[in-house]
């Protein structure tokens, strides 16, 4: 389902959400054309307060076990481009025509009025910052949303094989963002089989078919373990915790210890030949035929979706844009609710959902 309707007042009951997967507009960087649109806030701290005020509305409709995923990009406190007509970003070109950047410093307690004003977004001079500071967005905002009671559980690192070029020669080329793994509780809705990765050698590939197991007991002596085992036919299941699954009888067992723990003294041995997903994520961008500036790649959406959803549960997006979390979710059989200031984005997403989605209408 695709909503017109604006992030900090959702049109959704209270806890009725089971994982929330957006990518708001970043700071200062594109004019979207629309009366109320967030992103061309005239400070970091501005942008920072929005963005509280729109996941406390998230936190309203997501339920207690519910998680937040979210991806931001940074920025610089300098030009970055065009933003709109203008070539300084919004009201501010009009002034960058006219003082040009040599006249570019920031305001100070002895000279407020100095150079350009400072209500322009992510542009020159910004209170607190310096020319190509590095502004730190979306720590500022993870930390704020922490401060304000979400779980910051983690930071995920999105690494991008083919970033964007940059003309920068006294830097490296930005080729990551952020997203942040977020909850209402310490407990929480998490499948983390569902995005397991390969491990890097299968340890089943290392033994042979059949193998003598020995080892050294506590004083030194050899100890037997057993005669050769036979492993062509793969390894006996294992425990979340990662111990081996086998019956011992209850009681003690040798050296007079008890039997209480299955698996106690047991070498792991791994049965999928897959490991817990790690936090930087090597996926590509790709482009999209629509008139989306940015869209999130499938695949990032999909890890966050699978992690963070159960089959059948409630997707939100509440910054759905070209859709993409509502088509992954559809695919993967999860609902999902989208919403949307701009009309063409909500026409553009429903489009792209309904294929895969009955419900896909737009409201």
């Amino acid at each position: 389902m695709i909503l017109r309707a604006d992030a900090r007042m959702l049109p959704l009951c209270s806890e009725s959400v089971d994982c929330i997967v957006t990518s708001p507009p970043y700071w200062g960087l594109r004019d979207y054309g629309i009366e109320g649109q967030l992103g061309l806030e005239a400070s970091p701290e501005g942008y920072v307060a929005a963005m509280v005020a729109v996941f406390r509305e998230c936190w309203r409709a997501l339920k207690p076990s519910g998680t937040c995923w979210l991806n931001l990009g940074d920025s610089y406190a300098t030009g970055a481009g065009k933003v709109g007509d203008c070539p300084g970003g919004g009201e501010q070109g009009e002034r960058w025509k006219q003082y040009g950047p040599a006249r570019m410093q920031v305001p100070d307690g002895k000279n407020p009025k100095a150079g350009i004003p400072t209500y322009q977004p992510n542009r020159m001079p910004i209170a607190g910052f310096k020319p190509k500071d590095l502004v730190g967005i979306p720590w500022r905002v993870a930390f704020a949303l922490q401060g304000d009671g979400w779980w910051l559980r983690s930071e995920i690192i999105w690494a991008k094989p083919n970033p964007m070029p940059e003309s920068v020669r006294d830097r490296p080329t930005r080729s990551h963002e952020y997203v942040f793994l977020l909850t209402k509780n310490e407990r929480y809705y998490y499948d983390a089989d569902a995005i397991s990765e390969p491990l890097a050698t299968n340890p089943k590939e290392n033994y042979p078919a059949r193998a003598r197991v020995t080892g050294r007991g506590t004083q030194g002596a050899a100890v037997a373990r057993g005669n050769d085992r036979d492993k062509s036919g793969g390894f006996p299941p294992r425990r979340k915790s990662g111990n081996k699954e086998r019956k011992i009888a209850s009681g003690k067992g040798d050296r007079s210890r008890i039997n209480t723990h299955l698996g106690s003294s047991i070498p792991w041995e791994d049965t999928t030949g897959r490991r817990n997903r790690r936090s930087v994520w090597n996926i590509a961008t790709k482009p999209f035929p629509g008139a989306h500036f940015a869209v999130m790649p499938e695949r990032l959406a999909a890890l966050c979706v699978l992690a963070g959803a159960p089959h059948g549960g409630l997707v939100l997006d509440p910054f759905a844009g070209a859709g993409t979390v509502g088509f992954v979710a559809a695919r993967y059989g999860r609902r999902f609710v989208g919403c949307d200031l701009k009309m063409d984005y909500c026409r553009m997403a429903a489009g792209r959902i309904a294929p895969h989605e009955e419900q896909a209408t737009m409201l």
